[in-house]
This record gives C-alpha cells, structure tokens and sequence, in this order.
C-alpha cells in the first residue's frame, strides 16, 4: 500500500469532503450486529468517527501515523497504525469493514486474503469513496483541463480505478444491490484551493517541478469562481458485499 498522504494530513484533515449521513446510514442497512466494525486506512477518522456512533467498538487502521495524528480521539475508536493487508486483529472479529478513497492503494489478493480472515461469516464489507467533482460549466473547464493536462501526467495509475468508478476494482464477495448518493456542497475558494492541495498529483508535480501547478490556473479559477454558485457536487462510490 503505498503512502502519498503524510504530508498532506492537516489540509487532507481540513479540506477533504465527509461522507454524507445517508452514505453511512445505507451502509449500515446491510449490518445485522454492530459490536465491531473495522474501517480500513482511516486517513483523518472520518468514516471511522461516523461508525462510532452504532458499534460498540470501532478500530481503525493506517499507515500513516502523521494522519492518524490528525483523526479526532473518540473513546470507543482505537487506532492502530498498521497496513491494510497485515493486521493483528484476531479470526472473524469484525461485523462490518469499510475502506473509504483508499482501496484502490492496496495490494488486492493481499487485502481480501485478510477480509476473508477478519469478517464474520455474516459480516459485511463496504468499499467506498467518490469521484471527479464538478461544479459549474466555465469552472468545470478549467479544473478538467487541470486535471488531464497540467496534473495529468502525475496521477499513480491506481487513479484510474476511481475515474472508473470503482467498478473495475476486483471485488472477490458476493455484492449486495447498493443506491446512489451524490455528496453537494457550498464551497468558498479557499475551500476549493484547499481541495486541489491534497490532490496526491498535485504534490508529485511540486516535487518533479519545484512549483506549485495550482498557481497556473489560480487566477482563472478566482474569476470563474466568483462569478458562480459556488456549488460543488462529489459523485458517491459504493459496493458492498458479503462473503461468499
């Protein structure tokens, strides 16, 4: 599994979008027992908090300890820093496991390999996270070409499992019939900006360049912004499944 999010904890803490309630709740309609559940390369806790609320316990993993610095302290969220595809955790312990934007980092066989050991026979696991955003026409233009041609080049290959939706992720689990969600938001610029920081490209580009790559379209960005509604939608990723 590969780390290119420690150095971006506090803004990827700060700028990230949340899960939207509905997400977590639809997620949850598919866990009978909610004693444990595990939420896999947690980042800064948010699916992990939100799960803390139903379980009685809620561990959660990463490999980055800067990030895990940065995930809120909950008393029934235990955090361990450790890798996705080697745990500690003991023989079918977990009701439910979620992977929230990071699944797509992780040495497939090896991570199923260990749902296959950690899941209950009749828990569930859920991979999550979202997309590409879009906002408006004119905005939607800049941001796109920024994303293809200006960062493009610096996207890990494992992007392309996100732009295709996540559905051609292996998914080795008998999957469960999910809904679609869409997470919207209202978004000043510095929020925007904020998001395009903790873009993993955007950070390979600054060390391949020594400069910032937002700096090209920052100007541009700010008058289209501004003339907007400031409007921001995340197109929701979500398969759920159970052991086979």
């Amino acid at each position: 599994m590969k780390d290119n999010f420690s150095n971006q904890a506090s803004q990827y803490s700060k700028f990230r979008p949340h899960y939207p309630q509905e997400l977590i709740n639809h997620v949850l309609s598919f866990v009978k027992n909610k004693e444990t559940a595990l939420d896999v390369a947690t980042g800064n806790g948010q699916v992990a908090i939100a799960l803390s609320q139903y379980f009685h316990t809620v561990y959660a993993t990463d490999i980055s300890e800067n990030q895990l610095q940065h995930a809120p302290k909950i008393i029934n969220v235990i955090y361990k820093n450790q890798s996705a595809e080697e745990t500690d955790f003991h023989d079918k312990q977990f009701d439910l496991i979620t992977v929230a934007q990071a699944v797509h980092w992780f040495d497939f066989n090896k991570f199923y390999a260990e749902v296959n050991r950690i899941l209950k026979p009749n828990g569930i696991i859920a991979i999550l996270g979202y997309g590409l955003f879009s906002t408006n026409p004119d905005t939607d233009k800049i941001l796109l070409d920024f994303y293809h041609n200006i960062v493009g080049p610096f996207w890990d290959a494992e992007r392309k499992y996100l732009d295709e939706n996540y559905k051609t992720i292996p998914f080795p689990f008998e999957e469960l019939e999910t809904e679609t969600f869409s997470n919207v938001f209202t978004w000043n610029f510095d929020q925007i900006i904020g998001y395009l920081e903790t873009w993993s490209a955007v950070e390979h580009y600054k060390a391949h360049h020594n400069q910032n790559p937002i700096d090209i379209i920052r100007e541009e960005l700010k008058i289209s912004w501004k003339k907007s509604d400031k409007k921001v939608t995340f197109p929701m990723l979500i398969r759920v499944g159970k052991l086979k």
